[in-house]
């Protein structure tokens, strides 16, 4: 595979279809935390002493105090927010054209953080460096540790500036990378015995329940993770996904690629023409809802107005990269139940 090939098939894969596709090459390494800004009482800027934090990566970061001035992957920054810390800057897809928050970038205050980069490739060095970061949180979307949205060609210069931490994204159920957000932002200074924390983690074990009982309820509702860009449309397997290998051990009855027409895409999803969108059948598609793909609302094409769950108004989003708090993962799973509670069987 040509490098400009691996290029496109990242940019087009990963971002449009929800996953990285294992091409390390082209991914770049670093990450980002949460800063404390201001310094609020509510997160780490009020304590004091050495911190130490073993990422999936297995690499231990020790420093002699909490990181005051992190700076993190927007979607790592959101999660971070939920809990009560905040960082000092981000990276990756944050402001959207009109100058409104990404929806990767959760309930924070885009005014109030340092942008280096909003879009895939883009970091700048001279403004992190700017920042005095302690600290780069990230997720990885493979298995050699590649941080997420840190281009290829500046990597080396940010790991110079600051020690990293990766939380793991890659060929895990949902609830384990929830753990370890949850465990991090306690490092990092928040009250994880707060009511708002304890009542959010209790509401996410609820619906985790009840989309349990949906999927029990209603074995035949077949469901299909989609993406679109202008000229292909993503079929997600289940396989790899955080999101979608939770919802299968919850019992959601996916469409699978298989695993032959996945391969070109590191096991991922498969690529279809708008002319074949109608390759599979389901009661319900679940579409990519980040900014770098077409929504829903916006997609002219014939064949995908023709299909059965199109037609019969089962369509809903899914967040590929969910923001890592029991907060924002609650309505991923709410969602679900909801249409698999009300779904008819069109396929």
């Amino acid at each position: 595979m040509s490098n400009a090939r691996a290029t496109h098939l990242t940019r087009r894969g990963i971002l449009a279809a929800g996953g990285a596709l294992g091409l390390g090459a082209v991914l770049a390494a670093c990450g980002d935390d949460d800063a404390k800004s201001g310094g609020s009482d509510s997160t780490a800027a009020a304590k004091s002493g050495p911190w130490t934090f073993k990422d999936d990566r297995g690499r231990t970061v020790k420093l002699d105090k909490v990181p005051a001035n992190i700076v993190a992957f927007t979607g790592v920054a959101a999660a971070l927010f939920d809990y009560g810390v905040s960082v000092k800057g981000v990276f990756g897809p944050t402001k959207t054209k009109d100058g409104k928050a990404d929806v990767q970038a959760g309930d924070m205050d885009i005014s109030k953080v340092t942008i280096l980069g909003n879009q895939w490739d883009q970091f700048n060095v001279e403004k992190y460096a700017a920042l005095a970061p302690d600290v780069l949180l990230s997720t990885t979307f493979d298995s050699k540790g590649t941080l997420w949205y840190v281009p290829e060609t500046s990597k080396d210069k940010i790991a110079k500036l600051a020690p990293s931490v990766a939380v793991s994204v890659f060929d895990r159920q949902l609830t384990e990378p929830l753990e370890r957000m949850y465990a991090l932002a306690g490092s990092l200074g928040a009250d994880l015995k707060a009511d708002k924390v304890v009542q959010a983690k209790k509401k996410f074990e609820a619906a985790a329940a009840r989309l349990r009982k949906a999927a029990k309820a209603h074995p035949d509702i077949k469901v299909m993770a989609g993406s679109a860009s202008a000229e292909l449309f993503y079929v997600s397997g289940s396989n790899l996904s955080i999101d979608l290998e939770y919802f299968k051990s919850l019992g959601v009855n996916f469409v699978e690629p298989s695993e032959a027409a996945k391969k070109a895409t590191g096991g991922w999803f498969e690529s279809l023409s708008w002319e074949n969108v109608d390759k599979y059948k389901a009661d319900i598609i679940m579409m990519d809802d980040r900014s770098s793909t077409i929504q829903p609302a916006d997609i002219d094409k014939a064949t995908w107005k023709k299909l059965p769950a199109v037609k019969a108004g089962q369509v809903i989003a899914r967040s590929p990269e969910p923001i890592l708090s029991y907060d924002k993962c609650t309505p991923l799973l709410d969602n679900l139940a909801e249409a698999i509670e009300n779904a008819k069987k069109v396929s």
